[in-house]
């Protein structure tokens, strides 16, 4: 079962660009599809265990366990665990930089932003994982509550805390070059992101790539864990769910819209994601 992608709606505000989630009391194995966005992601396991994968690379995440997800990495979540507890921490690299031009500013800051230089994405070493444990859950603490200016310089001062601690464990790395591996699977999840609306089909897919079926149907669930139609069913029900919150479009008319031709499938899925009717999610919501 797949679980709501959380990057589908802005991380923080123009005010303050940083936001933090809590995913626990998961009472299923989920997964959160492959996706990217521009912000920075520290995801930090509590308990139980998590399998993260970032640029084709698969880790196995326990308590005390800290990956760093660079901008625009593919990457996703999943778990059979129901025990499991995690945080994300996104925030754009903007967030911790500053507009004087100084050595740390050019050598460090900037390279991050422009991508010439990536985090390492997993903290292995045992020591440095729970010193930044203990200011990941300063920040988390911290953003409990109402945002006050406070908060927001402290939240900073934790950031480049941390980001001063990997640098010093020689964690800065100069980016790898993009596998044809990787390139593909962007081309890919971008054209059925720009596509999911109409009538998408494997067949669809097979012709743009110049892939058999056959090998697209695969390469979806050994490199995502996903098939082809849980992907496409997810941000369908995804972009149905927004047009419930903020529409008045008819039912018939949100499936049609999301890439559902029929609508008792619609329905049905719908039912399944969310536990509601599409009708009944719209009146609670």
């Amino acid at each position: 079962m797949i679980v709501e992608l959380k990057e589908n709606i802005p991380h923080g505000t123009k005010e303050y660009p940083y936001d933090q989630y809590f995913i626990h009391n998961v009472h299923h194995p989920f997964q959160f599809p492959v996706h990217w966005h521009d912000e920075l992601e520290i995801i930090y396991i509590r308990q139980g265990t998590l399998h993260v994968s970032i640029e084709g690379q698969d880790y196995l995440g326990h308590d005390g366990s800290i990956f760093l997800v660079n901008p625009r990495s593919l990457h996703f979540m999943r778990s059979d665990d129901m025990s499991v507890a995690y945080f994300t921490l996104l925030f754009p690299l903007e967030f911790i930089s500053f507009q004087t031009m100084d050595s740390l500013e050019a050598d460090l800051l900037m390279p991050l932003r422009s991508g010439q230089l990536q985090l390492s994405q997993e903290i292995s070493d045992p020591a440095l994982s729970k010193e930044l444990c203990s200011i990941l859950e300063e920040i988390v603490l911290l953003n409990q509550e109402t945002v006050s200016l406070h908060c927001q310089i402290k939240t900073r001062l934790l950031l480049l805390k941390s980001l001063d601690l990997i640098a010093a464990n020689h964690l800065m790395l100069p980016p790898s070059l993009p596998g044809s591996q990787i390139n593909l699977q962007r081309e890919m999840l971008a054209y059925i992101q720009e596509h999911y609306t109409g009538k998408l089909s494997l067949k669809e897919l097979s012709s743009q790539f110049h892939l058999s079926e056959k090998y697209i149907s695969r390469y979806f669930k050994e490199h995502f864990k996903l098939t082809f139609s849980d992907y496409t069913n997810h941000l369908r029900l995804t972009y149905a769910k927004q047009l419930l919150e903020t529409t008045k479009l008819p039912v018939t008319e949100v499936a049609l819209c999301a890439g559902f031709p029929n609508v008792s499938h619609f329905i049905r899925m719908f039912k399944r994601q969310y536990g509601n009717s599409p009708l009944k999610y719209r009146k609670s919501f």
